[in-house]
């Protein structure tokens, strides 16, 4: 695995603006010069601290903790090429402002069947995440029109697949909310192609995680887990650890495998629950430490983490996800 480095994501010694946000979707397109303008970024300014396989140690709950300007070079190793990583993170009065070309800052692109059908090329994301979320009465569930969470190296987070067993060709083309069988990219024997650190490229290009990074914490039990993200409804993301009694242990999600087999139905697939499909596990509260959403209160802050069993990161959102997040709508052409 690559080299990695220690660094808690602090201010680091320069003046960074708090800006007002404006609410709009994020633009995977690229930004106008107004754009650049308003929000005081430039995407190639090597301006800050170089987080290239940055392991990190912070564990504040609180985004602004983690405001400043960082870089990295990243390799594609399927294509032998390096690209620049870059991120802006600030404040208003409300809310932390994420802003990243979503270029990681590790290798990727790394998959043994060979390079991603799509090339991973920058883009421009600004995300909005509340500085005091609130839990809500019910939580909301996922959605394919919304991003889930961006990671502190600027990559997000899209969990749901949206391809569906008898839709389509299985791995695009499942919009309906609904629907059930629903493809689970991170199972072993998927069709869907991911590097190391289970990510792949969308049809415009944009890298993003369904599971675990395998970055960003260390993936054992020799340290607890810093946070490596925020989720759309603004609660912290943490690494797969954490300390009690003073032992440091790994967290478990309460989502186990269904037993026996899949209804034997034309809609259906068919066969033994393997995990191939989202439907095939079921929530059992108190399986595992994790409530329904893959969170839990610890040490008087709520928060998601990482697991190695589904759903990975998280599963809906405790909170009200901010707008931001929403994906932004192909443009239609006359």
């Amino acid at each position: 695995m690559i080299s990695c480095k220690k660094l808690s994501l602090k201010l680091f010694g320069i003046v960074v603006l708090s800006v007002p946000f404006e609410g709009g979707a994020h633009d995977h397109n690229n930004p106008s010069h107004d754009s650049l303008n308003r929000y005081g970024y430039i995407i190639k300014d090597k301006n800050g601290v170089d987080i290239t396989d940055v392991v990190l140690s912070e564990r504040s709950p609180y985004c602004s903790s983690y405001v400043g300007n960082y870089f990295a070079l990243a390799d594609d190793y399927n294509l032998n090429q390096k690209n620049s990583s870059y991120m802006t993170i600030k404040t208003n009065t409300e809310d932390c402002i994420i802003i990243s070309n979503g270029i990681p800052n590790h290798t990727y692109d790394d998959a043994k069947e060979g390079a991603f059908r799509n090339k991973v090329v920058p883009q421009y994301q600004i995300y909005a995440i509340s500085k005091k979320p609130k839990q809500l009465d019910k939580p909301i569930p996922l959605s394919l029109r919304m991003d889930n969470a961006i990671m502190l190296n600027g990559v997000k987070v899209d969990l749901l697949a949206a391809g569906c067993y008898g839709v389509g060709d299985g791995r695009i083309g499942c919009f309906d909310p609904n629907a059930r069988w629903r493809y689970n990219p991170t199972y072993e024997e998927s069709e869907f192609v991911m590097d190391t650190h289970h990510a792949h490229s969308q049809p415009d290009g944009t890298y993003h995680y369904h599971a675990s990074p395998n970055a960003l914490f260390k993936d054992n039990s020799s340290v607890e887990s810093p946070v490596i993200g925020f989720a759309a409804d603004g609660y912290p993301i943490y690494g797969s650890y954490i300390k009690n009694n003073g032992e440091i242990f790994e967290v478990k999600s309460s989502y186990q495998l269904k037993k026996g087999n899949r209804p034997n139905t034309p809609d259906s697939p068919g066969g033994k629950y393997t995990g191939e499909f989202v439907d095939d596990y079921q929530y059992i509260a108190g399986s595992g430490d994790l409530d329904e959403c893959n969170g839990m209160e610890y040490n008087g802050h709520y928060g998601y983490y990482v697991t190695q069993g589904y759903p990975y990161i998280i599963n809906c959102f405790k909170g009200t996800p901010n707008k931001s997040f929403m994906k932004k709508l192909p443009m239609r052409r006359s």
